[in-house]
């Protein structure tokens, strides 16, 4: 592996390596400032809007189907299913909120993560050689 050649492509090391800072800062930064909150399962059916022990049931009949028969398709489609819908519900009912801050932290936190994806993408691209004589293609 040719550490100089980032992608397959001639030079962008440095570049890449920098972006690759940038963005992991600017990305740490921006995620810091991010208020993650649960809120009630709210699927629009069950009493009150809570209706999380519905979304139970799937799982539960197909881990009594696979305890039943290991061999089960439809036991273990259940407990997939089942779990998936869990996993939905949870995301789902997150709220998010960026915390207050100053406008400089905001704009030097997007500046890092933006201008780092740049500089990986402009790293990935075909950089010339700074020590090669650039080439004229001139017929006389």
């Amino acid at each position: 592996m040719d550490m100089k050649n980032v992608g397959g492509t001639p030079g962008g090391m440095r570049t890449f390596l920098l972006g690759l800072g940038m963005a992991i800062v600017g990305g740490y930064l921006l995620l810091q400032e991010v208020q993650v909150h649960g809120g009630y399962w709210n699927w629009g059916f069950g009493g009150y809007g809570r209706s999380f022990g519905i979304t139970l049931i799937p799982l539960l009949l197909g881990i009594g189907m696979v305890f039943a028969n290991g061999r089960s398709f439809a036991g273990r489609f259940l407990v997939g299913a089942g779990a998936l819908i869990i996993l939905a519900g949870i995301i789902m009912n997150l709220d998010i909120h960026f915390q207050t801050t100053s406008l400089f932290n905001t704009l030097v936190m997007l500046t890092l993560l933006v201008g780092g994806i740049g500089l990986i993408v402009r790293a990935s691209l075909p950089m010339p050689d700074r020590h090669e004589k650039p080439r004229e293609d001139r017929a006389e």
